[in-house]
């Protein structure tokens, strides 16, 4: 099956897994994807991750999903920037998430990072998703 839109598979692959009350979801490994798992790891919305390979030889990414008190940690997760309309933002337009309660991960050319990092180090980039 030709995916379009990797990143925001697997985002919707840890939306439906915290619905359900999982503790683990699996979904297909890339370099894009484990960056952006880095950036929820450090900001505290999983527990983290791992690279798994499967019985038919695929590799995959086991993520660990975080809850408090029964509740997912991950209230809202959402895509911004889409394969039909990217999203890009100066250093300065970055978008805050909840008045800087959450998080936008941007994909600048100094690497994948959170919306504060992106901001210090004085970059913009493309808006990948937001987290709250």
């Amino acid at each position: 099956m030709n995916m379009n839109d990797p990143l925001g598979d697997m985002l919707t692959r840890i939306r439906n897994a915290q619905m359900r009350g999982k503790s683990t979801v699996r979904t297909p490994a890339s370099k894009l994807r484990a960056w952006v798992l880095d950036v929820l790891k450090a900001e505290g919305y999983i527990r983290g991750y791992e690279a798994v390979t499967t019985d038919a030889g695929h590799n995959e990414l086991e993520i660990s999903l975080k809850y408090f008190e029964g509740a997912p940690v991950i209230r809202e997760l959402a895509r911004v920037s889409k394969p039909g309309r990217r999203v890009y933002a100066g250093a300065r337009e970055i978008p805050q998430v909840r008045n800087g309660l959450g998080v936008s991960i941007v994909s600048t050319p100094k690497g994948v990072m959170s919306d504060a990092a992106a901001r210090n180090a004085n970059v913009g980039g493309e808006v990948l998703c937001t987290v709250f």
